[in-house]
Formats: C-alpha cells, sequence, structure tokens
C-alpha cells in the first residue's frame, strides 16, 4: 500500500503524518491489518529494538475521588466494588513496589486519586519516593497525583520522582463530555508544568469512550504537539456503576490500529500498552508489542491485569526482550533532551519530530507478519468490546463478571475483574 510505504518512511524520519493519513490507518479493512502491523513494526524496531520496557502500578491512594470522569470506578458517584483506601504509608509503598520490580519492572508508577495533590500530600508522597529509592537503586518513579498547583513538579523532582503522569484522555472538543469537574486546558496546564520542571512528561489516551476517529486523530496530535516523552494508549473498561458501563466500543482489530495510529503519529516515543489490553485485545495481545515499546506489568489500580509470568511468557513468546535495568529507553536524540529537561529539543512539538518515552519491545516486519497470522488466526475475528479506565494516570478498571456488555456481540465483561490483591490488601500482588 502507498499509505503505508509513506508512513514508514515519515516514521523513519521522524516525520508527523497528515491527519488524512492518520485517519485512513482507522479505516483500513481487516484484510489490511497484518499489513499495517507489520509497517508500524517497522517504525517501532527503527527506534526501540525488539526491547518491551516493564512498568508497575502502585495505587497510594484508592477511590472516593471528588472528580466525574465517566470513565473512572474511583469517580465521584461511583457504585463500582472497588477497593478504597487513604494513603498507603511509604515502607507499604515501597514493598508493594519492590514486588513489580522483582518481576522486571523498570519504573514504578505511584497513582492517587483526587483532584490534585495537596503539599503535605507532595510530602507525603515525596517520602515514598525516597523510600523506594533507597531499597531499589536505579529503578525509575513516575507520580501520578492529578492536577499540579505551583512548585509541586520541582519538589516531586528533588524528591527524586523521574516522570510526571497526566492523561489527555480525549479530544479538546469532546472532553467536557467525558468530565465537567475539571478541562481539558487544566491537564495541558499540568503536562507542562511537569515539563518545565525537567520531570519526563507521560500523557496519553482511553479509546473506546464511544469518540470517533476525528477525536482519536486530534487528541494523537495534541500529544505529539504537547511533546511527552511516553504516551500510554488505554482502552477503555466499562465499569459497572459508572456512567460508562455499557460503551462495549471495541473489536482486537480496532485496537491494533488504534496502536499503529499512535506510532505512526509519534513513532520515536515510549508508545505504552496501557489499560484494558486483557479485556480488549485478549489473544491478540503478542501482535501489539510490534507496535508499542512498553507495557504495564501484572494489574492496575483498581482491576486485575493478566498475570505478571503470563505477560512475561507473552514477550518471550513473541520473540522479544525484557528491556534491563542499564538500558536507556529512548532514542539517543530523545534521550539527549530529556538530560537537558523534557520538552527542551528533538520532541513532538519542535520540528515536527514526536517525542518517547517508556517503552516495549519490537520485531521485524517479517516476524511481525509472521506472529500476526498465528495469533489472528488462533483469535478469529471477534466483535465489540470495551476499553479501560483512567485515575488520572492509568487503571484498567474492572466490572463485575454480570450482565453488563453481556448482550453486545463480542464483548466480554468475563475478562475483567476488580482487584482484590497487592496494594491497600493483606494478599500478595500479581507480579
Amino acid at each position: 500500500m502507498d499509505l503505508l510505504n509513506t508512513l514508514v518512511d515519515k516514521g523513519l524520519r521522524r516525520e508527523l503524518p497528515t491527519r488524512e493519513e492518520a485517519l485512513a490507518v482507522l479505516a483500513t479493512s481487516d484484510d489490511e491489518l497484518l499489513d499495517v502491523v507489520a509497517a508500524a513494526g517497522r517504525v517501532r524496531r527503527r527506534w526501540f529494538g525488539r526491547r518491551v520496557k516493564l512498568n508497575y502500578l502502585v495505587n497510594l491512594k484508592s477511590g472516593l475521588c471528588p472528580e466525574d470522569c465517566s470513565y473512572c470506578s474511583q469517580r465521584l458517584g461511583s457504585t463500582a466494588g472497588i477497593l478504597k483506601y487513604t494513603w498507603l504509608k511509604p515502607d507499604e509503598a515501597s514493598q508493594a513496589a519492590a514486588a513489580g520490580i522483582a518481576g522486571g519492572a523498570k519504573r514504578v508508577c505511584l497513582v492517587a486519586s483526587g483532584r490534585g495533590p495537596t503539599d503535605r500530600d507532595v510530602d507525603r508522597v515525596s517520602k515514598t519516593i525516597e523510600a523506594i529509592k533507597e531499597d531499589n537503586e536505579g529503578v525509575e518513579v513516575c507520580a501520578c497525583l492529578g492536577l499540579l498547583s505551583d512548585g509541586q513538579a520541582e519538589r516531586l523532582r528533588a524528591a527524586g520522582a523521574d516522570a510526571y503522569n497526566h492523561n489527555l484522555n480525549t479530544s479538546e472538543s469532546t472532553y467536557g463530555e467525558i468530565t465537567t469537574t475539571h478541562t481539558y486546558a487544566d491537564r495541558v496546564d499540568t503536562v507542562r508544568r511537569a515539563h518545565e520542571a525537567g520531570l519526563s512528561a507521560c500523557s496519553g489516551l482511553i479509546a473506546g469512550m464511544g469518540e470517533s476517529d476525528e477525536d482519536l486523530v486530534d487528541v494523537v496530535f495534541s500529544l505529539r504537539e504537547l511533546d511527552p516523552d511516553s504516551v500510554p494508549v488505554n482502552f477503555l473498561i466499562p465499569f459497572e456503576g459508572t456512567p460508562l458501563a455499557k460503551e462495549w466500543n471495541l473489536t482486537p482489530q480496532r485496537a491494533l490500529r488504534i496502536l499503529a495510529m499512535v506510532r505512526f503519529v509519534c513513532p520515536d516515543v515510549e508508545v505504552r500498552l496501557a489499560g484494558g489490553r486483557e479485556v480488549h485485545l485478549r489473544t491478540l495481545q503478542p501482535l501489539a508489542l510490534h507496535l508499542a515499546n512498553s507495557i504495564f506489568l501484572g494489574d492496575y489500580l483498581t482491576s486485575e491485569g493478566q498475570a505478571g509470568k503470563a505477560d512475561l511468557d507473552m514477550i518471550a513468546d513473541a520473540g522479544f526482550e525484557v528491556e534491563g535495568a542499564g538500558t536507556t529507553t529512548l532514542p539517543e536524540h530523545r534521550a539527549d533532551a530529556a538530560a537537558g529537561g523534557c520538552g527542551t529539543g528533538g520532541g513532538c512539538g519542535s520540528g515536527g519530530v514526536c517525542g518517547t518515552s517508556e517503552g516495549d519491545g519490537n520485531a521485524a516486519a517479517g516476524a511481525a507478519e509472521a506472529t500476526a497470522a498465528g495469533t489472528a488466526a488462533e483469535a478469529g475475528a471477534p466483535a465489540e468490546a470495551g476499553a479501560p479506565a483512567d485515575a488520572g494516570a492509568v487503571d484498567a478498571a474492572a466490572v463485575d463478571a454480570g450482565a453488563v456488555g453481556a448482550s453486545v456481540p463480542g464483548a466480554r465483561p468475563d475478562l475483567v475483574a476488580v482487584r482484590r490483591r497487592g496494594a491497600g490488601t493483606d494478599l500478595a500482588p500479581n507480579a
């Protein structure tokens, strides 16, 4: 396809595709899917080889959020049966993080529900960061605490934080339809604060909330302009007890096309396969490794994920390798820019070049097609399903294995379960 040849050529040169080209990726047919995966896989391999970066979530404070984000199980008014608890102590958070690090995680993501941190909360999280860094030499720490106020990003960086996550989630034009208690501009402001403080910015999206192709392209182009190092791609998990409980809008094929579009628009950023992958990609998850260079290991904030060992087996079986602690995730041009303060050059918003961040691995085009063919044959062509939730950072929120989505062809609520282990419980985590 001339379209794919053009997109590969632009991706290898870090050039921005046109909006029409990005929309065309989303409009490709299932018959063209393996060609799309193979083409985007070439771009991913150029910048990240066959490496897959592992990230691990620790939910520092769960539930009882005053914000009304429609996708989130922790939102104001949610009746989802999730774990609810106040702040973990620094030693508790460090112990939770250690489980993920032992499983191969290179980055720990500390998440707390709420509109944004108070100065006391920043002090608390700073002590937690220090505890994790003291107990685990070389680990990266990303904070995700909501909207930031003056000086808070700088204080987190001084405490040892490497990155800050705050997702845009959807397009500016439709943002008011999913949240009313804060604005799209508030989110953009927080990502910029993180950038300016010298933190590696992490910002992504949630697909599957009923948005159009144009909305998806809008938010990804906005992310490129904003220049985060990492772009997590979440797929909505329709939580029972939330406004989007019946939004089962995704198929595995649709999810792969979205990931491919993100890779073409942001060729050299760390594209992270985040919440909802197990629910919506299902047996096609290995194909997504040809597009994303980073994943979350084990469970999410309020929902269960795939078993940590299954993640590692999947990576190895697909011909990828876990990125080691001594390896720099970002391509050299991105890493050099980040060393001088994120967003200072060479990124998505400068000169048409796209940023990168926390990543996974990639494989060869031929291998991509071979793996794709085998996996697609195994999975068949499932119909539409749902995607993940987010709590200011990343969350594959869960829904009871009840009737939600049961009448929608291909919807798989049986794959979704509320997290009942790990942080905030006495049970061992899934890592």
